[in-house]
């Protein structure tokens, strides 16, 4: 298993791979970025992840080197890795610049492609499921720092996993809630919850990121006639007392929750809604490389 760094054009070894200490995307955390997994050593749903990314640099008024030039990069990275599966970061700061806030004192923007070993959940934890905690870390405001930017100023995110950790050291993932209260999205995945018979995963309005996963989760179990509602509030009692909860993410795919808070969802095991849309999901996967 290897790891690869392109880089200032180059295709590198992680220690030769550098950034300037002047790049805006190290000082400030001016960057926007993608993550995407690969199946049979092909990316998943690329063309779905540069369009995101090409929203999230719009939001951020920063400009994007030509999308055939970061596919090349991310095509020239990957064949240099000999990984069973790997895990494709794509990353574009502003660039260079002065310690300046001023955007405009940035120079060129910088594309950074990281590509190694997927990693991601065990066999096991597919199979039982995982734990999370609902933190007291609230999700950024959507008038602050919109979450639907998927952007490199991440420590709202940290600070969450951070507190999950200490609370619950096997934790898996740390559950934000947005600041009216509702349950948002986990620190780096989005969530579904199974309540009464009826799949429920907050709306884009409560303040989340537009995961590609969980579009595709959705139009799947819309597809399949399963019962789906996007909702503009889920308490977290709610959630806690929910018959099936699951997670998903672009290197997690779908990922079943047995437990939240330490209470044990549903009869503890992944659920039958869940083990569908698992499914569906992986043959979904498999049509696309």
């Amino acid at each position: 298993m290897t790891i690869r760094v392109y880089s200032d054009g180059q295709v590198r070894a992680p220690g030769d791979a550098t950034v300037p200490v002047f790049d805006r995307g190290f000082l400030f955390g001016d960057s926007v970025y993608e993550t995407v997994g690969t199946n049979r050593g092909k990316p998943i749903f690329l063309a779905d992840h540069m369009d995101r990314l090409a929203r999230s640099a719009e939001r951020l008024f920063l400009r994007l080197p030509d999308r055939d030039f970061i596919e090349r990069a991310v095509a020239a990275t990957l064949a240099a890795v000999d990984n069973a599966e790997s895990r494709i970061r794509i990353i574009v700061t502003r660039g260079d610049g002065p310690v300046d806030l001023d955007p405009a004192s940035a120079g060129e923007p910088r594309l950074v492609v990281i590509v190694q070993p997927l990693g991601g959940p065990s066999p096991e934890m597919y199979e039982k499921g995982v734990q999370v905690e609902i933190v007291s870390v609230a999700r950024n405001s959507p008038q602050a720092l919109d979450p639907a930017i998927k952007s490199g100023n991440y420590l709202n995110n940290v600070l969450a996993i951070g507190e999950a950790r200490r609370r619950r050291p096997t934790a898996h993932e740390a559950i934000l809630c947005a600041a009216h209260g509702s349950v948002a999205e986990g620190a780096s995945s989005n969530l579904f919850a199974v309540v009464g018979g009826e799949i429920r995963t907050p709306s884009l309005q409560v303040g989340i990121l537009d995961g590609v996963t969980r579009g595709k989760v959705v139009a799947l179990a819309r597809g399949d006639h399963m019962p789906l509602r996007e909702v503009d509030f889920m308490s977290p009692d709610e959630l806690r007392q929910a018959n099936e909860v699951f997670l998903t993410s672009s290197v997690r795919n779908i990922l079943p929750v047995v437990q939240v808070d330490g209470i044990t969802v549903g009869d503890g095991k992944p659920g039958p809604m869940t083990k569908r849309l698992m499914a569906l999901y992986r043959q979904l996967v498999e049509a696309e490389t």
